[in-house]
């Protein structure tokens, strides 16, 4: 355990979030050069959206296999799931930020009505959600990282845990929903 990162979770949650919102929204408004990145081909490029679906639908198995291990005491089993949740995350994230970082965002194919009433503020919330998990997991996962299982009960891990799980699950099933507005129905 690293008691130098133990005494600076709250500061190191706040750095890696800000970082990684910094990385998000200069990809979404454009900020980030795309002569920074290798080019890709269409197919690869198009096919990412679809992959990150599948992704999506992935971390939200092992986010809920997580809760259900440690609802039934199996620590390892936990850990193993939410890590594997993190690093999909995390893949999902960089496949995103390459896509948006050459094409931009994808624009509503649907009917204008549709989009002002229902896609974009369900869009606004997704991306609230996806908002306010980033730190939470960072949180949990800090904690995690710097205390002893055996410790953990003592701390935020249990409490943060749930929410940021909640968070997790909820902005994932919605990013598959607008997936699914985008890519599916129009």
């Amino acid at each position: 355990m690293d008691l130098q990162a133990r005494y600076r979770v709250p500061a190191l949650t706040g750095l890696l979030t800000v970082v990684s919102l910094a990385l998000v929204f200069g990809a979404v408004l454009g900020a980030i050069p795309p002569s920074l990145l290798p080019a890709a081909p269409a197919t690869v490029l198009g096919a990412i959206p679809h992959v990150n679906a599948a992704i999506s639908a992935l971390v939200i198995g092992t986010i809920v296999g997580g809760v259900r291990a440690i609802r039934r005491g199996d620590v390892a089993r936990h850990r193993t799931l939410m890590l594997s949740s993190f690093g999909l995350f995390a893949l999902f994230l960089v496949l995103y930020l390459y896509r948006i970082t050459l094409e931009g965002p994808t624009d509503f194919a649907g009917p204008s009505v549709v989009e002002t009433y229902f896609y974009l503020p369900f869009l606004a919330v997704h991306i609230l959600l996806a908002i306010a998990a980033i730190p939470a997991v960072y949180y949990v996962l800090l904690l995690a990282y710097t205390y002893p299982v055996s410790e953990l009960p003592s701390t935020n891990h249990p409490r943060a845990g749930k929410l940021a799980a909640g968070l997790w699950l909820i902005s994932f099933s919605m990013g598959i929903a607008v997936y699914a507005m985008l890519y599916l129905v129009w």
